[in-house]
């Protein structure tokens, strides 16, 4: 890759960047919609996914566990995941997720999954140019 190669990549990844992150960020809007913060809202939607350990769970978010503990023990205060013993070794918890969790990550995820109003408008041959560029960055099963 040249140095005027590099530049490029350097700004489209900046405009991406911004695009995702800055003018379009739903996480507001889901914390909004949500009554909570995103982190919380990414542990439920991973309690949602498949049930977990508290280990794993904080394993997986890159997050301490003493922390994990407060956000799980919030999101059970609410209603939306349920702790029990491990039945491999009762001295671990997993976390599963309500009826009510399941509901409250399903509008999460449709909240983030919208996509913004100028993506929508973008002419159909330039938004297949677009996710024919995507599908070439990212593993075939995203798109």
């Amino acid at each position: 890759m040249t140095t005027g190669e590099g530049e490029r990549a350097a700004r489209v990844w900046e405009a991406m960047r911004t695009l995702v992150l800055e003018r379009h960020d739903r996480r507001d809007e889901v914390c909004a919609a949500m009554g909570m913060s995103f982190f919380r809202v990414k542990v439920l939607r991973r309690v949602a996914a498949e049930p977990v350990t508290m280990g794993l769970l904080a394993e997986r978010l890159g997050s301490d566990p003493p922390y994990v503990t407060i956000v799980v023990d919030d999101l059970e205060r609410r209603g939306l995941v349920l702790r029990s013993p491990d039945p491999d070794d009762r001295r671990r918890k997993i976390v599963s997720v309500t009826e009510a969790g399941v509901r409250a990550a399903a509008e999460a995820g449709a909240l983030l999954a919208a996509p913004p109003p100028v993506l929508v408008a973008l002419p159909a041959d330039r938004l297949a140019v677009l996710s024919e560029i995507l599908a070439d960055l990212l593993e075939p099963s995203v798109l």
